[in-house]
């Protein structure tokens, strides 16, 4: 996470000097506080039940590496253009490189892949399940808040 947030960081910065726009109507205060609450919460939960069956700890391990892939494919592919936050630069081409090819999202879906991988390893049934829902919520009205800045972007 510290990894990705110096990245998300400096492209934020530097996507402000190219002369990006934020969007009103971000969920990104609540995300930055719900995603790593999400971990946290399951991590206690984990903590109080016994460890999960090895097979369910491999196939969590499994998907949270395979979503984390998916995630950094994504971010490598905006390269200066992912951030945290939705900052549309005027003028800059809509990136179809990458999974981009093929999927709308796929850094959110990686996310969802994170904590649905980390609530298996960690055996978090009750708020892996409340994270994902909670934080799928969250990505829906984001991507409604993304798709209506590149709308207005490309007039």
């Amino acid at each position: 996470m510290l990894v990705e947030a110096r990245r998300a960081s400096a492209n934020e910065r530097a996507q402000r000097a190219r002369g990006g726009i934020e969007p009103a109507g971000d969920v990104y205060p609540i995300m930055r506080i719900a995603y790593p609450g999400a971990f946290l919460a399951m991590f206690v939960e984990g903590f109080l039940h016994p460890v999960p069956a090895p097979a369910t700890l491999v196939a969590g391990a499994a998907l949270f590496l395979a979503a984390k892939t998916l995630k950094w494919w994504a971010i490598l592919s905006l390269g200066p253009f992912w951030t945290f936050r939705v900052i549309v630069v005027p003028g800059a081409r809509l990136v179809a490189a990458g999974p981009y090819r093929w999927v709308r999202h796929p850094n959110y879906v990686g996310v969802i892949g994170e904590l649905a991988g980390a609530a298996l390893m960690i055996g978090a049934p009750v708020t892996g399940v409340a994270g994902i829902a909670t934080f799928g919520w969250l990505i829906v009205r984001r991507i409604a808040v993304e798709e209506r800045a590149l709308r207005e972007a490309a007039r």
